[in-house]
């Protein structure tokens, strides 16, 4: 039984080694790149079609929080089995009758 087990694990390890491809990206035998884009002078590489453009992955550039403000009371922030507060338009809450500077 553990002969077995030995061998079962020894071919899932050879297995996933195999899965793994080291160097660079090619396309499939038969295949091509995609057409350049319009207005492009050369086609793409693999490596320069595989890495995320910037909108892909934006980056944080500002922060969220400038400065410690109370916060605003949140009539959809209830407790379960509580019945939601009434919906006053006319009432302002502190934050919003501030003048403007």
């Amino acid at each position: 039984m553990t002969l077995q087990r030995i061998l079962c694990v020894t071919i899932i390890a050879l297995a996933a080694t195999a899965c793994g491809k080291v160097g660079d990206l090619e396309p499939r035998s038969g295949n091509a790149l995609p057409p350049k884009a319009y207005g492009q002078t050369a086609e793409q590489s693999a490596g320069v079609l595989t890495t995320p453009s910037v909108q892909a992955r934006p980056g944080r550039t500002d922060e969220l929080l400038k400065r410690s403000e109370r916060r605003e009371d949140d009539p959809f922030d209830i407790a379960p089995g509580e019945k939601p507060k009434p919906l006053n338009p006319e009432a302002q809450t502190p934050a919003a009758k501030t003048e403007p500077e």
